[in-house]
């Protein structure tokens, strides 16, 4: 999993991207959705929308991580008052974490960054308890967003809303749901790691 470019990480340590980040970002990408137990989040950067999610789900205790040192270094020092935050280095695509430990795991503006984010997707769905839900938002692949990333030379990959979906879908979860907004240049997502009953048939889960 590569590392932000200078600009994207100068863009995340930001005043203007935290504030929009909790007040906005956060709400959207959540839907509605409480988070609680034990939860996770990959490639946090500097930890803005942990901050809020911590101060919003005080029960919760939420892991923060990310592949860049420097960031990690940034989200300690930042998210150090708050009780139920500890942060520490990860790869998304090769989680230091036992199977079946996470309720949630949220991946907010990241997947981009994660040139085999399959890889990723199926880290996650590893690391998730049965009935725990991924759930977060990224861009998707538009001319726009293909631009600014090779105009910074960031290392990405824009995924489409569909191909999000089948990827989803095609390592394991259940209950997929992809929403595109902002004219298409959003896109937030929701999935389930299924729930297997006695007979082996997958339980009911919450929809998308």
């Amino acid at each position: 999993m590569p590392r932000m470019s200078a600009i994207e990480a100068a863009f995340c340590r930001a005043a203007p991207w935290k504030v929009f980040s909790q007040r906005v970002l956060l709400p959207w990408a959540l839907d509605g959705h409480v988070i609680f137990g034990e939860v996770l989040e990959v490639g946090a950067g500097s930890g803005a929308m942990a901050e809020a999610a911590a101060r919003r789900f005080p029960e919760a205790s939420i892991t923060v991580t990310d592949v860049d040192a420097a960031m990690v270094a940034d989200a300690r020092a930042r998210l150090a008052p708050l009780p139920n935050l500890r942060v520490r280095a990860a790869d998304m695509t090769s989680l230091p974490f036992a199977t079946d430990r996470f309720d949630a795991v949220m991946s907010n503006l990241v997947l981009h960054h994660v040139i085999s984010w399959r890889d990723g997707a199926a880290e996650a769905l590893r690391v998730l308890k049965p009935g725990g839900v991924l759930l977060g938002y990224d861009l998707t692949n538009t001319l726009l967003a293909r631009f600014v990333h090779h105009a910074d030379r960031s290392p990405h990959r824009m995924v489409s809303a569909e191909e999000l979906l089948e990827g989803l879908a095609a390592a394991g979860f259940t209950g997929v749901n992809v929403q595109e907004a902002a004219r298409d240049h959003l896109m937030r997502f929701r999935a389930y790691k299924p729930v297997r009953t006695r007979t082996g048939v997958d339980a009911p889960l919450p929809p998308g």
